[in-house]
C-alpha cells in the first residue's frame, strides 16, 4: 500500500524523519455500535452540502474504481484500531456513512472491503462532509466541506516537504567533512524552527480547529537549560519542567484523546519517565487523571480500565498498591457497573486477596501444622528476618527453586538468624512433600508446614479467609519477607533480591 502522508502529527514529536503514515497494513476490529460523541465546534463556518440532521452525522463517499461493495469508516482506539460505520458502494462507486449520532471526533480512515486503510483524515464536530478518493491515487484524496480537513491537508503538504528537506540534511550529515557539518545542522535547525513555527501558527490563527487540539495532545516540552542558581546549577529544574508542562492544554476528559495513535503512547511515556515508580507518587497522579477524565464517556472508563490492568499485577513489587486503592475508590463506589459479570468477580476476588498482604502491613496469621503433627504458628518465630515459601511438591519450578533457597540458607542466612517458614499448599500430597524434603536434605531448621484438611473445612464453614486469599497465592512458589516484628517487607521477589534485601536492612 502506497504512504499517504509523513507522519503529520507526530512531527511537533520529532521533525522529519521521512515519509510514513499513521495508516498501517493491518486489519482493524469491529465495533458494533458507534460511540457517542463530545462535543465541540468547528473551527470556521462549514462549506458545502449541509446534513439532514444536525445532531447525527452524513458522510457521502465517492471511492474508485470500487462499485457494488461495502466500504468501512475506521478509526484509532488507544494504541489499537476498530470499525465503526460502514457504507454500500453503488455501480457508481458512491455511498453514505450516516447515522443518528456523531461519531468521536479524532483521526479516522477509510477502509476497503479487504480492510486495508485507505487514507485517513480528520472527524470534525459537523460531520457533514464529502470524501472523494481513487484506490490507486491514496495521495490525492478530497474532503470536501470540513474546514478542519482543509487545515489537515495544508499541513500535510508543508510537513511532507520540510520532512523530505529534514531527511536529505539528516542523511548529508553522516558523510559531512568538519568544514561543512555546522552549515548542515544550521540548515537542519532552520527546518526544524519552520516546522514549529507553522504549528504555532495554526494556534493563534485557528485556536479551536481540531488540528490545534491534536497538536496539544501530542505536544511534548523540551528541556529548558539547567540554570545556574547562586552560583550552583539547579540539574532538576528541566525534570520538573517538563513534568509540570506535559500535559499543557490537554483535557482528559476529550473522548478525541483516544482517537489519535499518539496519545497513549505519551501517557506511558510520562509514568515511565516522569512519574516516581513508588506507589503513592503513582496513585496521586492515577487519581488527578481519573479525576479529570470523570465526565469522558469513552476515555474514562478506557483509562479506569487501563489502569488496572497494568497495576491488578504490576511490573515493579508494591504497586499492587495502585489496583488496591483503585477497587476501593473506584470500583467498590459504584463503577463496577462499568464491568461485566466475569470481570467483577475477578477484580473484587483479586482486591481482597491484596488488601491483606500490601507491603508495611502485618502479615497475616499463620498457625499450620508441620510434619510431626504440631501446630507451628509464624508469630512464635523470633527472627530478624522471616522468609515465608509457599511451594508445590509437584510444581517444575519450586523443585528448582526451594532447593536454591536452602543452599544459601545454609550457606549464609542461617548463621545470620535468618527464619524460614516453608507451606506445602497442598495437604493430599503429604507424602510427596515429606518425600521431597528429604531427597533434596532441606534444612531441619526451617519451619516445614501445611494445612490440615480439618483445619482447612473448619475455616470454610465459619467463612474466615483462607491463607490462600491471605496471602494472594494464585501461582507457586511465592515468597514473602516479613521483619522482626512480622511486618511485610518484599514479595514475589529473586532469591538474589530477597538476599542483597536483607543486607541492605543490615547496614
Amino acid at each position: 500500500m502506497s504512504r499517504f502522508m509523513k507522519i503529520v502529527f507526530m512531527s511537533c514529536l520529532w521533525i522529519g524523519f521521512g515519509m510514513a503514515s499513521f495508516a498501517q497494513k493491518n486489519p482493524v476490529s469491529k465495533q458494533s455500535k458507534a460511540p457517542v460523541p463530545s462535543e465541540g465546534k468547528a473551527p470556521a463556518k462549514q462549506a458545502g452540502k449541509s446534513g439532514t440532521a444536525s445532531s447525527g452525522r452524513e458522510i457521502s463517499i465517492t471511492l474508485t474504481p470500487l462499485k457494488n461493495t461495502k466500504v468501512y469508516l475506521g478509526s484509532y482506539f488507544g494504541k489499537g484500531m476498530t470499525l465503526v460505520d460502514s457504507a454500500l458502494l453503488d455501480m457508481n462507486s458512491k455511498g453514505v456513512f450516516k447515522g443518528d449520532k456523531k461519531l468521536t471526533k479524532g483521526i479516522y480512515f477509510v477502509v476497503s472491503p479487504n480492510y486495508t486503510i485507505q487514507f485517513e483524515f480528520l472527524m470534525d464536530g459537523k460531520q457533514q462532509f464529502q470524501i472523494k478518493g481513487d484506490t490507486a491515487a491514496k495521495e490525492s484524496a478530497q474532503i470536501i466541506g470540513s474546514p478542519d480537513n482543509d487545515l489537515f491537508k495544508q499541513y500535510a503538504k508543508f510537513s511532507n516537504e520540510k520532512g523530505k528537506q529534514a531527511q536529505r540534511l539528516r542523511t548529508a550529515l553522516l558523510s559531512t567533512n568538519q568544514e561543512d557539518g555546522p552549515k548542515i545542522r544550521a540548515s537542519l535547525a532552520a527546518v526544524e524552527k519552520e516546522m514549529k513555527q507553522y504549528q504555532q501558527d495554526i494556534h493563534l490563527k485557528y485556536p479551536k480547529s481540531l488540528l490545534a487540539t491534536l497538536f496539544h495532545v501530542m505536544k511534548r516540552p523540551e528541556l529548558p537549560a539547567v540554570p545556574v542558581i547562586n552560583g550552583k546549577p539547579d540539574s532538576a529544574y528541566p525534570y520538573q519542567y517538563v513534568k509540570q508542562h506535559f500535559w499543557d492544554n490537554v483535557l482528559f476528559n476529550e473522548d478525541l484523546l483516544l482517537r489519535t495513535p499518539f496519545f497513549e503512547p505519551k501517557l506511558d511515556d510520562y509514568f515511565k519517565y516522569y512519574v516516581s515508580p513508588e506507589p503513592d507518587s503513582i496513585i496521586q497522579e492515577v487519581k488527578e487523571i481519573l479525576f479529570m477524565a470523570k465526565t469522558g464517556k469513552e476515555i474514562y472508563p478506557y483509562l479506569l480500565t487501563k489502569f488496572t490492568n497494568k497495576y491488578i499485577n504490576p511490573e515493579f513489587m508494591g504497586q499492587d498498591k495502585v489496583f488496591v486503592y483503585l477497587f476501593e475508590n473506584f470500583y467498590a463506589k459504584g463503577d463496577t457497573a462499568l464491568l461485566n459479570p466475569a470481570s467483577r468477580k475477578t477484580i473484587t476476588e483479586r482486591a481482597y486477596s491484596l488488601m491483606a498482604n500490601q507491603l508495611g502491613q502485618q502479615a497475616p496469621v499463620l498457625n499450620l501444622t508441620d510434619t510431626t503433627g504440631k501446630r507451628r504458628p509464624l508469630y512464635d518465630i523470633n527472627a530478624p528476618f522471616t522468609l515465608v515459601a509457599f511451594w508445590d511438591p509437584n510444581c517444575g519450578h519450586c523443585k528448582e527453586e526451594i532447593p536454591r533457597f536452602d543452599s544459601l540458607y545454609k550457606a549464609k542466612w542461617q548463621a545470620n538468624g535468618v527464619a524460614v517458614y516453608s507451606v506445602n499448599i497442598y495437604e493430599n500430597e503429604n507424602l510427596s512433600w515429606k518425600k521431597f524434603i528429604a531427597e533434596k536434605n532441606l534444612s531441619a531448621a526451617w519451619t516445614h508446614v501445611y494445612q490440615t484438611k480439618e483445619d482447612r473445612q473448619a475455616e470454610e464453614k465459619a467463612g474466615i479467609p483462607s491463607y490462600r486469599q491471605l496471602y494472594d497465592i494464585f501461582k507457586t512458589p511465592t515468597f514473602y519477607l516479613l521483619d522482626q516484628n512480622k511486618r511485610i517487607l518484599a514479595k514475589q521477589l529473586t532469591l538474589e533480591q530477597f538476599d542483597a534485601l536483607m543486607d541492605a536492612k543490615k547496614r
